[in-house]
């Protein structure tokens, strides 16, 4: 059930709202990819000479250039631990934009949902962003001690982080703050699932850069299908 809910989100991504708002965030990402590749290459060309001279071998030149090349390899990797932070910044941002484009297409005829302004959702994104970089500074920790499982335990990790959040801020369009609780609460299993399934493609540079968007779509399809049958609040 779970992976139709990411079927459907697939299918709608060329929906103008989706696409409007996967620009703004593509956008955004490679605008900080760019900038953190820039401050990189820029700290290399301070740090390191043009030349270096080796014994037996003589001077050799381009050292700085040859790194700040190498640096675009080493960016693609990186940008899988900054796509969560990235993402989960997307959430507060867009996911109202995202949500209603689902409900307009799959879910016609539902009241009006609490709208969340602009200045709550920068908050809720912000509060959440530093939530994500502290946690995973922690598990860093781990994901060195135990670098044979180091994804799995980054999946479970942001799985556990991301689904607790989408659905949080998913459910509260159309609940009020107990309700939203009580859903994750009755719902944590599937939840995590689904979180599991926004954190794996985090992993795979470019497909990433998709996962916000994807997200937003996949937990609103969730919490309509699992709340169904359950009375609302708010």
């Amino acid at each position: 059930m779970i992976l139709n809910d990411f079927l459907k989100a697939v299918r709608q991504l060329s929906d103008p709202r989706f696409l409007r708002v996967l620009l703004m965030g593509l956008a955004l990402t490679i605008g900080l990819l760019v900038g953190i590749y820039w401050l990189f290459a820029t700290a290399i060309g301070w740090l390191v000479p043009d030349t270096l001279t080796l014994p037996w071998i003589g001077e050799i030149g381009g050292i700085d250039a040859a790194l700040s090349w190498a640096a675009i390899p080493v960016m693609l990797v990186a940008s899988i631990f900054l796509m969560v932070p990235v993402a989960s910044a997307f959430i507060g941002i867009f996911l109202e934009q995202i949500a209603d484009a689902v409900e307009d297409r799959h879910y016609p005829g539902l009241p009006p949902a609490r709208q969340v302004g602009f200045a709550e959702g920068l908050l809720d994104a912000v509060r959440f962003l530093g939530v994500v970089i502290g946690v995973n500074l922690v598990a860093l920790i781990a994901y060195i001690l135990f670098a044979p499982i180091a994804p799995i335990l980054f999946w479970v990790v942001n799985g556990v982080l991301l689904g607790r959040e989408y659905a949080q801020l998913v459910a509260l369009r159309r609940n009020d703050a107990e309700g939203a609780a009580r859903f994750r609460k009755r719902h944590r299993t599937q939840i995590f699932a689904a979180g599991v399934l926004m954190a794996v493609p985090l992993t795979i540079p470019v497909v990433n850069l998709l996962v916000p968007i994807l997200g937003a779509a996949t937990f609103t399809h969730l919490y309509h299908r699992l709340s169904r049958a359950a009375p609302r609040t708010g």
